[in-house]
């Protein structure tokens, strides 16, 4: 932390879709057993972990007495926490617990060096992209190179699975395979790049809200990935375009009717496929090509509060010095 490390490091992390989800039952510790595909797309928080004047110039014993400071830009006010509750600051603060960072008490009055995080949202809040479990990711990636904690990514993965069932897949990106409560994944082979129009609704959901009207209206599902990843290996679009599948789809139409006419709006505008991503509200459509894309989003703009176009799979966290 001191002469020769940087001060400053910045991480863009992508966001994620399902391509599919099915949930298999509800455990009896409240959590639902699923399968999942997922893969990153290409719309991106940014993390900046900086340290400050003092911090930088201080013994690395000094890390025991770290702070920690955590601002967010790019949302309405309000709309993201900046307390313990953001999952970002919580990866932070195991961060500091697993590297012995910020441990050690001091006086109010003492002057101690601070790390100071700054989030920058692109990926929308409560919209079924993980952008929470991105930013907890993001946070992991950019302290341990600003810390020199030296854990690697699998490392982080195991602090992220204790925040959240999506964090180790984030922290890891591309294409995955999850099972159990989503937190158990492996690496899935995939071909070719698949172009999305990513329809952001005014509106949000809560995960829990639609699980607990998934439990409502079905019961457990047995559809399994199989088409999904045979298209994947195969890098074949229509027929990935055709496979897509969200159990908690329902649910979450159940709570915003308007989801299905977003849907068919998508399908209409040429579409390979579409369906809700995750605990929605997001719609996710298909593209046949990037130019296919553009055309699609200009047709089903009107229709939703912002509207991307992206690719995927996007990586992981993408780390640089500054």
């Amino acid at each position: 932390m001191g002469d020769g490390t940087s001060t400053h490091v910045r991480v863009r992390v992508p966001g994620k879709v399902n391509l599919f989800l099915s949930v298999r039952g509800l455990r009896q510790d409240g959590y639902h057993e699923i399968a999942s595909v997922l893969q990153t797309v290409s719309i991106h928080d940014t993390i900046l972990a900086r340290l400050d004047g003092k911090a930088v110039s201080a013994h690395p014993a000094a890390r025991r007495f770290m702070d920690l400071a955590f601002t967010v830009d790019g949302v309405l006010d309000g709309a993201v926490p900046v307390d313990g509750h953001n999952l970002a600051v919580r990866a932070a603060r195991a961060l500091m617990v697993e590297c012995g960072v910020g441990t050690a008490e001091h006086a109010d009055t003492q002057e101690v060096p601070v790390t100071r995080l700054h989030l920058t949202k692109r990926i929308p809040v409560a919209a079924g992209m993980a952008g929470g479990s991105a930013d907890a990711a993001g946070a992991l990636v950019a302290l341990n190179q600003l810390w020199q904690s030296d854990l690697d990514r699998e490392e982080l993965r195991d602090i992220g699975g204790a925040l959240g069932a999506d964090v180790p897949f984030c922290v890891t990106g591309g294409t995955a395979l999850a099972t159990g409560i989503g937190a158990t994944t492996a690496q899935v082979l995939t071909r070719g790049m698949y172009h999305w129009v990513v329809g952001i609704s005014a509106s949000a959901l809560s995960t829990p809200d639609v699980y607990r009207a998934f439990d409502e209206l079905a019961v457990p599902s047995d559809v399994e990935p199989d088409a999904v990843l045979q298209a994947l290996r195969t890098g074949d679009a229509e027929a990935l375009g055709a496979a897509l599948h969200n159990d908690l789809e329902a649910a979450a139409v159940r709570l915003l009717p308007e989801l299905a006419d977003h849907k068919q709006t998508m399908l209409d505008a040429g579409a390979l496929g579409a369906m809700v991503s995750g605990s929605g509200p997001t719609m996710v459509a298909l593209a046949g090509s990037a130019q296919e894309a553009t055309a699609i989003a200009e047709r089903v703009a009107p229709s939703f509060a912002r509207v991307e176009v992206a690719f995927s799979p996007a990586g992981g966290p993408e780390l640089a010095r500054r």
